[in-house]
């Protein structure tokens, strides 16, 4: 049963909610003043606390300040009847969960009540998995000693304590997300919210509703208020993975936040003012998507004031034997088998594998590996086909490779860049880092047939 203190300068109202909340299954105190309920919130710690703003000689504002003085993890919900949007607006930037306008309706009061307890319970359980948290996302716990990923940790140590936002660019499978954790934990939001959502796993239509929060009737379906993602963030860290895959009216309304530190719901032209820090990560070619008109040039710019680029598993081949080792102690654990160690020659598979899945395919081909094998040593058989397979390719080539010309080699590199791009000269010419001049030359003199894009 949460605990609950009712502040109200008028006895009325203050025994009408209290015993609406009690028959709600709430355990209520109430308090007719600040300086009552300072006394109050000396003796007890309370999950929420509900207060008027306008009282004398303790305003509601103050009243929220001090609770956040002694219990930083009370809720707080102001309720006016005076006061205008902003000054609801105001008491949410000092750390107010939200803001209710009497009279209101008490269905609408008990949404927003337990929403606020419902974010209550995840702070306790943030805190309570604080230290465990830093612990895991320690860069030295980061697995990586190569060039690159201290590249990468020398970045995010400089930039983890500044409120710049950063755009994290990495193939899929690197480790972005990770990377976003780490900044936010070593930063001063580390006791505050760390808001994850995938943008491309939002459709277009409700990804503002997600992001901003909108007003009930906004739209078909919108029975009630919803608070955004940024709301919910507020004070701390929101992480928009795949950035790339947002809406261009989505976008429109990131660039206003990141402009003007303001969001709008939709169906409300009324802004509301967050205190956010924004970091995003993406997969693709932001400038490619720039020319082909699905990105905002300005956006892009806002974004990548710090960019962080997390290196694919194959540019640093020298951390996939940590790797290995990391994810075999992990899945050792959960299946509580006893497998020794990885041979050399599996390592050396794992190692000339190019890993197009990077880090996350290489945790599944060793969690695969664990389950299946029943040695206590994981071999080259307990490892995916597709995987040998690869390596013979590979090998085959460079024996072929060893005892041929410039000219064949040039002309074979040539053909498959052609093929890949379906004989697009002009993409194919960019990538060989020729003018179509000189790609139609070395057509003509290697007696290559152009074709025609399919």
């Amino acid at each position: 049963m949460a605990d609950v203190l009712l502040i109200d300068d008028e006895k009325s109202v203050r025994s009408t909610l209290s015993v609406f909340l009690q028959k709600s299954g709430y355990k209520v105190d109430e308090a007719a003043n600040g300086e009552d309920a300072a006394e109050k919130l000396k003796q007890t710690a309370y999950d929420l606390v509900i207060t008027d703003l306008k009282m004398k000689p303790m305003g509601g504002l103050e009243v929220l300040q001090m609770v956040k003085k002694i219990n930083p993890l009370t809720e707080v919900v102001v309720m006016t009847a005076y006061g205008t949007v902003e000054s609801g607006v105001e008491a949410m930037k000092l750390g107010a969960y939200d803001y209710i306008q009497k009279p209101f309706d008490k269905d609408e009061f008990l949404i927003v009540v337990g929403k606020a307890l419902e974010r209550k319970e995840l702070l306790v359980e943030v805190e309570q998995l604080q230290d465990e948290l830093e612990e895991k996302y320690k860069f030295e716990n980061i697995i990586g000693n190569s060039n690159e990923m201290r590249n990468v940790f020398s970045m995010v140590a400089k930039v983890a304590p500044t409120d710049s936002t950063i755009l994290i660019s990495g193939e899929s499978g690197t480790g972005k997300e990770l990377i976003a954790k780490a900044i936010h934990l070593h930063s001063r939001r580390k006791n505050r919210s760390f808001v994850t959502i995938n943008c491309g796993a939002l459709p277009e239509n409700l990804q503002e509703s997600e992001l901003f929060g909108h007003v009930r009737g906004a739209f078909t379906g919108a029975i009630r208020e919803k608070r955004g993602l940024f709301q919910e963030a507020n004070g701390g860290t929101l992480f928009l993975d795949e950035i790339g895959e947002t809406a261009p009216s989505t976008q429109v309304k990131l660039l206003r936040f990141l402009q003007d530190g303001e969001i709008r719901r939709v169906g409300e032209n009324e802004p509301v003012y967050v205190d956010v820090r924004l970091l995003a990560a993406t997969n693709q070619d932001l400038e490619k998507a720039i020319e082909e008109g699905t990105f905002r040039e300005d956006l892009y710019y806002r974004l990548n004031v710090i960019p962080i680029h997390v290196p694919p598993l194959r540019n640093r081949r020298d951390d996939i034997p940590l790797l290995i080792n990391h994810f075999l102690e992990r899945y050792l654990t959960k299946s509580k088998k006893k497998i020794e160690s990885v041979s050399m020659d599996a390592i050396k598979i794992l190692t000339g594998y190019d890993w197009p899945g990077n880090v996350r395919e290489l945790e599944n081909v060793i969690e695969r590996a664990v389950i299946l094998t029943n040695r206590n040593v994981i071999t080259r058989d307990d490892l995916p086909s597709y995987i040998h397979d690869t390596q013979k390719k590979t090998t085959i080539q460079e024996e072929s490779i060893e005892e041929t010309t410039l000219d064949k080699l040039e002309k074979h590199y040539i053909l498959k860049t052609l093929e890949k791009y379906t004989w697009n000269q002009k993409k194919a010419s960019e990538v060989l880092g020729i003018s179509t001049t000189t790609l139609w030359r070395k057509l003509k003199a290697y007696g290559i047939e152009p074709k025609r894009k399919e």
